[in-house]
């Protein structure tokens, strides 16, 4: 069996890891599980915490409802509990539209090196 190299079948990210992703520090991840119930990442030996794709997934809708648009925390724990849909979608939409100006932005550049 050949060993499998693509970085997309990682199952577990560090603390450290995950606040890169979010450029955060360590200590709101650890808050942001005392406010948010629906991120509980895994514990291992001496309490090391390891995120799963759907525990980044619940940091990416906070990280947009309360860095992105600015909620309070209790407003964001709030919307979370009325409307997680609209909440899920919207940090979707942001996630894409952010993508494609970075996309955008990339080929303005290389046409202006055309010319």
């Amino acid at each position: 069996m050949a060993l499998k190299t693509d970085k997309n079948l990682k199952v577990y990210y560090s603390t450290k890891e995950v606040a890169q992703m979010f450029d955060v520090n360590e200590s709101l991840l650890r808050y942001w599980e005392t406010v948010f119930p629906s991120i509980r990442p895994k514990t291992v030996g001496n309490g090391v915490r390891q995120y799963s794709k759907k525990n980044i997934e619940e940091i990416r809708v906070v990280y947009n409802l309360v860095k992105v648009r600015g909620f309070k925390l209790d407003a964001a724990a709030e919307m979370l509990k009325r409307n997680r849909s609209g909440a899920d979608k919207t940090a979707e939409i942001i996630e894409r539209l952010t993508n494609v100006s970075s996309e955008l932005t990339m080929l303005k550049r290389q046409l202006e090196g055309l010319t």
